[in-house]
């Protein structure tokens, strides 16, 4: 049984799906509204995190599901990292640097 329908079930938070990515300088996370591009996970989390202020002001949270985009892996090595990057971003963040 995977992973996500199980978290789904138990959440109550919205979810917005993304997919998460890498060019060799940036990381990427898209979907079908909207593409963000940072140098490092932390840059990224708060770009999405200002990306989604909007819909954080209604809801008391918000929960973005990033699985990685698999074709960044080169082939050989596919088998044993098949699910190896998926995150999950709780908004609004609660940490700091």
């Amino acid at each position: 049984m995977a992973f996500w329908p199980l978290f789904r079930k138990k959440k109550k938070n919205k979810i917005v799906e993304m997919v998460l990515n890498h060019d060799g300088r940036n990381w990427i996370v898209s979907n079908h509204d909207i593409t963000l591009s940072a140098p490092s996970m932390n840059e990224l989390d708060r770009k999405v995190e200002d990306a989604f202020g909007r819909e954080l002001e209604g809801e008391q949270s918000l929960d973005v599901f990033m699985s990685f985009d698999n074709e960044v892996i080169p082939m050989w090595i596919r088998p044993y990292m098949n699910h190896y990057f998926n995150r999950i971003l709780e908004l609004p963040l609660r940490y700091q640097l």
